[in-house]
């Protein structure tokens, strides 16, 4: 939504009841013929300010990560860190060498190129010098499917990112391409980070000044190596463009990376790089532990990471022994019930909500966040976590007619857009709120700026002028 635009829905909303003000949102325009629920709930007073088929079981897009962040914080708590482990074939030797190196992935989602270079760096203070022969990664912790069934046909985009017990870089790389220095130049092409497993095949040339700029970046599974294949142009002249794709192989990725960064801290590793797993009598090297559950949390829900989602459904169900979706999901529902929400009408297939097969209504959004406003104990990860309405994450550039009063988390998927979270209403006081709109016939934008005037009028709006007592319900009040 546009500034002026929010400006004007804040202006039309400020003394109007509230309850009027939001179902003059819902009847706008671009949400005509969708199919919308919605709930607010006053979380002090424990009344239901506004609703509009709040039971209604809708595709949430994005909205599942807050159950899949609810859930997995209750499961391992916000301190618990998943911890990577590496492991020789034998002792280190007089020479600081082992044969080979073991990398055992535990299902840490949230392993960057820094992490990458802190184990290594790890690795060389505890003695290690030289890996004769390579690495061999072991993501057995995890099930070999990569991609759910239901979404369809997948692209290199680094949103389709695979899921693995052993990964880097949340499955996806960078690619910057510039132009030449002249018209019929190669384009340069850089990637981030450089790994051996991914290979560079440039068909792209430099245009002439002024000329359109035409480029198509993908990545192809060719055996042992990726293929980043680059076409098209771009004219002398023009500013660097950056491209982010998926890995096919995380496991690979993520060894590759490993001997990258061993060699960047002076250690010397040789050229073997397979999957496998770790033999009986291996050595422990390293229990590496990543970053606490409560930071990757932050990372999932403020940037609406669809690997770290799946990937914290699939650690769900590897404490069970298989991680599979199958077991996950079925795990997530579990912990969503004993926190004493009602998952009658809940259709579940991933943890990310990326799959149009997931069915979520307004009310269980509501009910999840009213629970995690109640708990002490993971709470405080899951609110902190949300969007900033017109500041950070998937809300930067949106809601800037609740600027600074919203934190709620985004969903987009075709002809389906959702928001739910927290906002403050106008006389200060909190409320839990969720929309969700599937079918509409307007585009995506439109869609969103009609949600956007939503939580505009939420935050704008009188919530005392014609408040219905007999709404009140027995919610708890919201626990700051």
């Amino acid at each position: 939504m546009t500034l002026v635009l929010a400006l004007g829905v804040r202006a039309a909303a400020a003394g109007a009841p509230l309850a009027q003000a939001l179902a003059a949102a819902l009847d706008a325009t671009a949400l005509r013929g969708a199919r919308v629920g919605a709930l607010v709930v006053d979380a002090e007073r424990g009344a239901v300010l506004f609703e509009r088929a709040p039971d209604l079981a809708l595709v949430p897009a994005s909205n599942l990560k807050i159950l899949t962040a609810l859930a997995a914080l209750d499961a391992f708590g916000p301190t618990h860190r998943f911890t990577t482990r590496v492991l020789a074939d034998a002792p280190v030797d007089a020479q600081g060498a082992v044969d080979v190196l073991y990398l055992q992935g535990g299902g840490d989602p949230a392993l960057t190129s820094e992490s990458w270079w802190r184990l290594a760096a790890d690795l060389r203070l505890a003695g290690l010098r030289e890996v004769r022969r390579g690495i061999v990664v072991d993501d057995s912790a995890f099930d070999a499917s990569r991609w759910h069934p239901s979404w369809g046909r997948v692209t290199s985009r680094a949103y389709y990112a695979p899921i693995g017990a052993l990964s880097a870089n949340y499955g996806a790389f960078a690619v910057e391409v510039r132009p030449g220095a002249a018209a019929g130049a190669p384009l340069s092409v850089a990637l981030d980070p450089p790994v051996a497993s991914l290979r560079v095949v440039n068909r792209g040339r430099t245009g002439p000044p002024g000329s359109p700029s035409k480029l198509v970046v993908d990545r192809v599974a060719a055996g042992d190596v990726e293929e980043v294949r680059v076409a098209g142009s771009l004219p002398v002249g023009a500013p660097p463009q950056p491209f982010y794709r998926s890995v096919a192989d995380p496991g690979r990725y993520a060894g590759a990376l490993a001997k990258l960064q061993l060699e960047a801290n002076g250690v010397r590793v040789g050229p073997a790089l397979s999957r496998g797993g770790v033999p009986l009598g291996a050595v422990e090297l390293l229990a590496f532990e990543g970053r606490p559950l409560g930071e990757i949390v932050g990372l999932l829900v403020k940037h609406s990471n669809n690997e770290i989602a799946e990937s914290l459904v699939k650690a769900l169900a590897a404490q069970r022994g298989a991680g599979s979706w199958e077991l996950g999901t079925a795990l997530v529902r579990e912990r969503l019930v004993g926190l004493g929400l009602d998952a009658s009408g809940l259709e579940l297939v991933d943890g990310s909500g990326l799959s149009t097969q997931n069915r979520v209504s307004a009310r269980l959004l509501v009910d999840a966040l009213c629970v995690a406003g109640r708990s002490f104990r993971v709470g405080p990860e899951l609110l902190a976590a949300l969007p900033i309405a017109a500041r950070d994450g998937t809300l930067r550039k949106r809601a800037g007619g609740a600027d600074g009063r919203v934190r709620a988390k985004t969903g987009l998927l075709d002809r389906v857009t959702a928001l739910a979270g927290w906002a403050e209403l106008a006389d200060g006081r909190p409320a839990a709120f969720a929309i969700l709109v599937n079918g509409y016939r307007v585009a995506d934008e439109a869609a969103m700026e009609a949600v956007d005037a939503f939580v505009s009028a939420l935050v704008s709006a009188d919530p005392e002028a014609g408040e219905d007592p007999s709404q009140a319900s027995s919610r708890a009040a919201w626990i700051p």
